[in-house]
């Protein structure tokens, strides 16, 4: 049976010596195909199965077992992204890391969350920034969202002083000991970050010291609560010390 899936692929793995098995995340799951042939440099499936490759995936889909690619109906490779290293870098740890998410989670919004992200970065939106906001929407969806509502200790919704991985998220001025102190626009903005709409980001106006607080939290509030540990991950924040 013939069978049109949409999806983006995330990995690609050498099988023999001229095919490959790649995942592909769809708004169901990821699944797995052979590419039969798809390493020879003649093949027409060569560069449409690679990581980021975006579009319709005609399969011969076998039911239990690995399905085969016929061809596919590119939507967007990410020219933009595969051109530049820090966005590259960027891209692979999003989707390792919805890949992991939507394992844990069956949901089908993560999917189109990173279809969006991908996108912004694309048209040139600041990775670090979109791939923040992205990580606080997988949060939720995780089960371990940040309380950026009231404060974590005694709930109290004004006076937020400062944000905490210990508490779990915003702490008030009242309840404060010896957390780190964040800038006032870091407390707003990630607040803002989890509600807004990727797909309708416009404008994108953050400094350089609340894009590092809000990050900085991010990456170990991820470390603490979620469990997931990817090598992207460990990549990108080499990449960014440089």
């Amino acid at each position: 049976m013939i069978r049109k899936i949409e999806g983006i692929v995330t990995r690609e793995q050498n099988y023999s010596e001229t095919s490959k098995i790649i995942d592909i995340l769809t708004d169901e799951g990821v699944i797995s195909i052979i590419a039969k042939g798809a390493r020879s440099m003649k093949s027409d499936l060569r560069s449409v199965s690679s990581k980021l490759v975006y579009g319709d995936f005609n399969i011969y889909y076998k039911k239990d077992k690995l399905s085969t690619l016929i061809s596919v109906d590119v939507k967007n490779n990410f020219k933009s992204i595969k051109k530049d290293i820090h966005k590259i870098t960027y891209a692979s740890f999003l989707l390792d890391l919805s890949s992991q998410v939507i394992k844990q989670s069956d949901e089908t919004g993560v999917y189109n969350f990173l279809i969006q992200s991908l996108l912004k970065i694309d048209e040139g939106y600041d990775p670090m920034v979109i791939t923040n906001i992205l990580e606080l929407k997988y949060l939720y969806l995780l089960g371990v969202m940040p309380n950026l509502d009231s404060c974590s200790k005694c709930g109290a919704k004004v006076g937020i002083e400062t944000l905490s991985n210990d508490a779990g998220g915003y702490v008030c001025s009242s309840c404060i000991t010896d957390e780190k102190i964040v800038s006032e626009k870091t407390i707003k903005l990630i607040r803002m970050f989890y509600y807004v709409d990727i797909s309708k980001i416009s404008n994108l106006d953050v400094s350089d010291k609340t894009k590092i607080e809000i990050n900085d939290f991010l990456d170990e509030y991820y470390d603490r609560y979620t469990g997931l540990y990817l090598r992207s991950k460990t990549f990108l924040k080499n990449l960014n010390k440089l």
